[in-house]
């Protein structure tokens, strides 16, 4: 009850759930947050991780690193934007991004409302407003996201990462 647990998995070609890349608790009441994913369900095998650059920071930003503790991305979230429809940049080797949820109205909805309900976020680059990645809330009960990479150059750690701090700073 105290943590949020989240597994990762590759998509199978048929659409089912394939095999399990990363997995990853987070501390319900952490006030830096941090999360470690490892690719293995004992988690002895830290894969990658983000930890946020500042304690109660309305602005935070958070580092992403890989096992060894060399940074592969960044991402922050743009508070002002965010009051009304949940906004954030990203930033990674070649990338630089911006992702919003795409609905305005759900956005607005979900602060009054506590109920899962589906949402969807769209990063799109900032110089050729291509997307780079997207992350969907399926509308369940359970948390499960689907989370799209079609441009190739994203790491899909940095994905992951952004995946589960979409779910963890929305205080899902």
């Amino acid at each position: 009850m105290m943590v949020n647990r989240y597994e990762i998995r590759m998509a199978n070609p048929d659409g089912s759930e394939g095999q399990i890349i990363g997995v990853a608790q987070q501390k319900r009441m952490a006030f830096k947050e941090e999360v470690t994913f490892y690719g293995d369900e004992a988690r002895t095998k830290p894969v990658f991780s983000f930890k946020a650059r500042s304690v109660m920071d309305l602005n935070a930003g958070y580092d992403i690193r890989d096992a060894a503790g060399t940074p592969i991305g960044y991402f922050q979230k743009d508070f002002k934007a965010s009051l009304l429809r949940s906004s954030f940049h990203l930033s990674a080797p070649g990338i630089e991004a911006y992702g919003q949820e795409r609905n305005h109205t759900v956005a607005i909805v979900r602060r009054f409302i506590d109920f899962p309900m589906a949402f969807h976020f769209d990063f799109t680059d900032k110089n050729s407003n291509q997307v780079v990645m997207s992350s969907e809330r399926k509308a369940s009960l359970r948390d499960r996201y689907t989370v799209n990479v079609p441009d190739q150059r994203l790491d899909y750690r940095v994905a992951a990462a952004v995946a589960v701090a979409l779910d963890a700073l929305m205080q899902r």
